[in-house]
């Protein structure tokens, strides 16, 4: 008997679908920049002093935006991340303590970068796009000592899609918080990560060396988790107390400097990463208090690696992103190794 055609298409389709595999489940969050695709982190650490580097590459490029607040700080290239500027992507950004002398840490992400094959294609070369930004740490330990090229190549050489380390390391290595009364009575700070994914796949996360005037604020219970201490070291004073008795303090300094990267795997402009960077700002509100101070030079990068396609909700990245960047602050100062004279929140006795 003769098999009618369309029970012979009913066997292929059945057959088919039998067959079809179901779509590959997302691989594991590890919590860290490193769930957004696309991109790899790294740190180097000069211990002596101690001070570091934080680089995180996208190899493949990225589409990259910045917003700098506070009235101190200490960048490069991040003019041509206007949106009206004519290039699109990047390919590292470039965290580092030593103050201006911590931008010489691009320098030699850029020949890394370069010796790979890495960059904007101009002529007969390519030119890697690597926007930095520093922090102040030279009151720790021997300031002659800084992140310099060699440390950028170690950190980028190092980079890679494992969770990234925290605390003490890289960017963080030297950071401290709590400064409003000095670092006399100043705690450990470092580098933090958060992330999240959505359940359409986005994924949001961020990246923060903490190295704030202010103390760290835990948003989701209010409490100081560190910062400015008594006079005796012992407990934590809590600066927005401080700051409404008008208990008088030094002077500040330019000592101090809180620097992001939030990321995510979504499809975005230029004009977009500037906009998550700016509302990812609302994560350094929330965790540091005071911030943006004329002593802080206060940035955020926002990365885009556009792994996931199709148009992206802008308002809700970069309320997302302001949430992983508290938790990355708060992340920082938990994980954070002490000094001899610098408590962290984990030794300090409440």
């Amino acid at each position: 008997m003769r098999t009618p055609p369309w029970a012979a298409l009913l066997l292929a389709v059945g057959t088919a679908l039998l067959g079809a595999q179901a779509p590959d489940p997302p691989p594991p969050m590890n919590g860290t920049l490193t769930d957004v695709e696309g991109l790899l982190v790294g740190h180097a650490v000069r211990r002596e002093r101690p001070t570091g580097c934080t680089v995180i590459l996208a190899r493949e490029g990225a589409v990259a935006g910045v917003d700098v607040r506070g009235a101190a700080p200490g960048t490069r290239e991040t003019d041509l991340l206007n949106p009206l500027n004519t290039v699109q992507q990047v390919h590292a950004i470039v965290l580092a303590g030593g103050s201006a002398f911590g931008l010489d840490a691009a320098t030699g992400v850029m020949s890394w970068l370069e010796s790979e094959g890495i960059g904007f294609k101009v002529g007969p070369t390519r030119v890697p796009i690597v926007p930095a930004a520093i922090l102040f740490d030279l009151g720790i330990g021997d300031a002659r000592i800084r992140p310099d090229a060699a440390c950028g190549r170690e950190a980028a050489m190092a980079a890679s899609a494992a969770a990234v380390p925290q605390g003490s390391v890289g960017a963080g290595a030297g950071a401290t918080v709590g400064k409003l009364h000095g670092m006399a009575r100043a705690m450990k700070g470092g580098v933090g990560s958060a992330s999240i994914r959505l359940p359409n796949g986005i994924v949001v996360a961020a990246l923060v060396a903490v190295n704030a005037r202010g103390d760290v604020i835990d948003p989701t219970t209010g409490k100081v988790v560190a910062g400015v201490r008594t006079a005796d070291g012992r407990h934590l004073a809590d600066a927005r107390e401080l700051l409404r008795q008008g208990v008088p303090a030094p002077a500040p300094v330019a000592e101090n400097t809180t620097l992001g990267v939030v990321a995510t795997n979504a499809t975005l402009t230029k004009s977009e990463a500037s906009l998550v960077a700016r509302m990812a700002h609302d994560g350094f509100a929330r965790a540091i208090a005071p911030v943006h101070t004329p002593s802080d030079g206060d940035v955020i990068f926002a990365l885009a690696t556009g792994k996931q396609a199709g148009v992206a909700d802008v308002g809700l990245i970069g309320a997302l992103a302001a949430d992983v960047t508290a938790q990355a602050i708060v992340n920082a100062v938990q994980r954070a190794d002490p000094l001899p004279s610098l408590p962290s929140a984990r030794t300090l006795v409440p």
